[in-house]
């Protein structure tokens, strides 16, 4: 594979974690990150979010959870989505802390409002290197069954920009024939690095 990855989400657990998960069985060089100020997942009531800091590591998570109500997150869908986040990487990582990580060629973001605060942050940073990237907005609902499609759309999305000859003279046409396939809109922009 020609190019990086990152699929950004806002807490790194679910959407973004779905596409890291299958974009690196495919292959792909793939990192993936949360834009929220915390990790939030789903709690008793939806007044009650369990809230950790990026950088706890998935498998606490995992048994913290496990300790509060196990048939309750079993049921959810949280201790499988945690148990194959842990199989991917330590820990959710937050996107605006990544600059160690270097540079990616395509973004993927998986709600507008992700989208917007990537290309703000990137549009903040030092422009050291002058290299684009393409920041693509897939929306996605936060939900498991959504985040499997979305994953696999992000792949084929991948798969049409590694087979082009040059994305930046053919994305308008991969953007509209994905669009005009799946029924789906797409933002996307060019930014710098």
């Amino acid at each position: 594979m020609k190019f990086r990855y990152a699929m950004v989400c806002s807490s790194n657990q679910n959407r973004s974690m779905e596409a890291h998960f299958l974009l690196k069985k495919q292959g792909f060089d793939v990192s993936s990150y949360g834009t929220g100020a915390h990790v939030k997942l789903p709690g008793p009531s939806l007044r009650e979010p369990n809230v950790y800091d990026f950088g706890t590591p998935y498998k606490h998570m995992l048994d913290d959870l496990r300790r509060k109500d196990p048939e309750l997150y079993k049921r959810n869908g949280i201790l499988p989505m945690l148990k194959r986040n842990s199989m991917v990487k330590l820990a959710p990582q937050r996107w605006q802390e990544n600059a160690a990580d270097g540079s990616f060629d395509v973004v993927f973001t998986f709600e507008e409002k992700v989208f917007d605060m990537v290309v703000e942050d990137l549009h903040n940073r030092d422009h050291v290197l002058m290299k684009t990237v393409l920041i693509i907005n897939l929306e996605v609902k936060d939900n498991h069954e959504e985040a499997a499609v979305g994953a696999r759309h992000a792949a084929d999305l991948c798969q049409e920009i590694e087979a082009a000859e040059s994305w930046e003279e053919s994305i308008d046409d991969i953007v509209t024939g994905f669009e005009k396939q799946h029924r789906r809109k797409l933002l996307y922009t060019i930014s710098f690095y």
